[in-house]
């Protein structure tokens, strides 16, 4: 059975009524927890496509970038999207929803937060309204704001890296501080421990750009230093 085909029986199993985000809260356990978060990208997505009031062909490439739709399931993903977009619920309301059903796997809600810069920058704009949406997502998710700025930094397009913020270290930390955070960082985001933590598979991709960014920031940090 396919994630969507998941995601849809999981809806049609909900009495007539009380839609999206009451199915996506009473995704909870494993292994449906990787089917949540599958439907938190979607209900988010949906709610900041509205942020700026369009959806450019990008941001769908994007989303497809994230989660590959099998031809046979395309019907099945865009009916998910239309109810998540169609919803009651506000975004502020989804995003309580995720970070309660996360609040022990704080990781995770990292690996959201950056789908949807992923999605919101896929077109080479960032727009204020999905900034502040982003933001507000992040402060739920109890994101610090040296973290949220850090994951600007690396999607934003006019936004300048901090290579300390990258790692999350201080400029005036010694080298073999910042060379350990450097090396724990790389082993969080290796595909393995990123599917211990629950994320699909699809949405693991989102690790290489991040580990990009990562080993340009030590890289940096290092012939900083030397200088």
């Amino acid at each position: 059975m396919s994630l969507w085909t998941r995601i849809l029986d999981a809806i049609d199993a909900l009495t007539r009524g009380e839609g999206f985000s009451a199915a996506f809260e009473k995704l909870s356990t494993p292994p449906e927890k990787s089917v949540a978060f599958a439907m938190a990208v979607i209900g988010l997505g949906a709610k900041m496509a509205k942020a700026d009031g369009t959806v450019t062909r990008d941001e769908v490439t994007a989303f497809r970038e994230v989660f590959h739709i099998p031809p046979e399931d395309e019907a099945n993903a865009a009916r998910i999207y239309n109810l998540a977009r169609q919803d009651v619920a506000g975004f502020d309301s989804y995003a309580r929803q995720i970070a309660t059903m996360f609040q022990d796997n704080k990781p995770v809600l990292e690996d959201l937060l950056e789908g949807l810069f992923h999605i919101a920058t896929a077109d080479g704009h960032y727009h204020q309204a999905e900034d502040r949406f982003l933001s507000v997502v992040a402060e739920i998710f109890g994101q610090s704001q040296r973290s949220f700025m850090a994951m600007r930094s690396r999607y934003v397009p006019d936004a300048v890296p901090d290579p300390y913020a990258v790692l999350g270290v201080e400029p005036d930390d010694d080298l073999i501080t910042i060379r350990s955070r450097f090396r724990d960082l790389v082993r969080e985001n290796h595909p393995d421990r990123m599917m211990a933590r629950g994320v699909p598979a699809e949405a693991v991709k989102l690790a290489t750009s991040r580990l990009a960014a990562i080993n340009a920031a030590w890289e940096r940090i290092q012939r900083d230093q030397a200088a």
